[in-house]
């Protein structure tokens, strides 16, 4: 679906599809544990967040260099500028390629070399967020800010993701201080497969902006009603919800709930390569299996403009919101 959008909740390491990874498997010298992209694509089916990450994490063996990382960039640019995408803001995890040996420099200045570009070749304003592992301790947070710190013109925010159970918001609540200190949005998962006790504790210990899934919101009513009195914006993935078992079937997902409780909702693609679909199918998937009109697809494409970090560029933000009032749908 080509509705002009913004795309809020993106892992670039999550866009890695099996051609180019087994590309750059080969120019690396990295060996892959399958035979060719049909058998990797056969590894797609996961039991939950978990078993996911397993294999996410062991993908990411194959990028080594800036070319590596800048490649990758622009793969996912490409897909998103052919449907709809206008402004991308990028989450990245620089843990997992240093704790590979790959330099935080190497990582940030190939993707930023992608991005810089962006606007020229895609038609898609960036912005670069680097999240924390919070499977990883609070201390490796804070030197992976501390190593950052040149490269900070690149950087626009910071995250939390992966394994959520068992790792509440307040365990970072230092390096989240840090980042503020060093002028950086804040964003954080919360709310996928841990309580909305953790969508709380982004908010009133983290200082986050934005709430990235927040699925669980809606199991604590007042929960819900602070996040509409605040207009909190949450990232939500539905394909994701599927496919790592949050959610049993697309038409299950309470997505036209929470719109319907007032909750400032976009639609993203979280890991796409890995989840079935990039964010303009996305869009046309919630449309088929959920039924939502044209209008209420509107909302969520006014909503992902409304929630980007463009305060510093409202006059864009005005046009990209004007872009959505005028699209004409097939």
């Amino acid at each position: 679906m080509h509705l002009p959008k913004a795309e809020l909740h993106l892992h670039i390491e999550g866009t890695l599809e099996p051609e180019l990874a087994f590309a750059l498997a080969a120019r690396n010298g990295v060996t892959l544990p399958y035979p060719d992209t049909e058998a990797l694509r056969t590894a797609y089916l996961f039991e939950d967040l978990q078993s996911f990450l397993n294999l996410y994490y062991a993908l990411m063996a194959v990028l080594w260099t800036e070319d590596d990382f800048a490649e990758l960039a622009d793969a996912y640019l490409t897909r998103a500028a052919a449907q709809g995408v206008r402004h991308a803001e990028i989450f990245f995890d620089p843990q997992a390629h240093t704790a590979r040996g790959v330099p935080i420099g190497t990582v940030i200045e190939g993707l930023g070399r992608s991005l810089e570009r962006s606007e020229e070749k895609h038609g898609i304003s960036t912005q670069l967020i680097m999240c924390f592992l919070r499977d990883q301790s609070a201390a490796s947070a804070l030197e992976t800010l501390e190593a950052a710190r040149p490269h900070l013109h690149r950087i626009s925010a910071v995250g939390l993701d992966s394994a959520e159970v068992g790792h509440p918001p307040v365990k970072f609540r230092e390096v989240y201080e840090r980042a503020g200190e060093l002028g950086l949005r804040k964003v954080a998962h919360a709310g996928e497969e841990g309580p909305p006790s953790y969508i709380r504790e982004a908010l009133d210990v983290l200082g986050v902006e934005r709430i990235d899934h927040g699925l669980r919101c809606l199991e604590d009513p007042d929960l819900v009603k602070r996040l509409v009195a605040e207009r909190v914006p949450l990232t939500l993935c539905p394909l994701s919800n599927v496919r790592l078992r949050a959610v049993d079937t697309l038409e299950q997902h309470p997505l036209p709930a929470m719109l319907e409780a007032g909750l400032l909702c976009t639609v993203n693609s979280d890991d796409p390569a890995y989840f079935g679909g990039y964010v303009g199918g996305t869009f046309h998937a919630v449309h088929e299996a959920l039924g939502l009109d044209r209008e209420q697809l509107r909302t969520l494409a006014r909503n992902s403009f409304q929630a980007a970090f463009l305060d510093h560029d409202e006059e864009r933000r005005t046009r990209y919101l004007s872009e959505v009032e005028a699209y004409v749908f097939d």
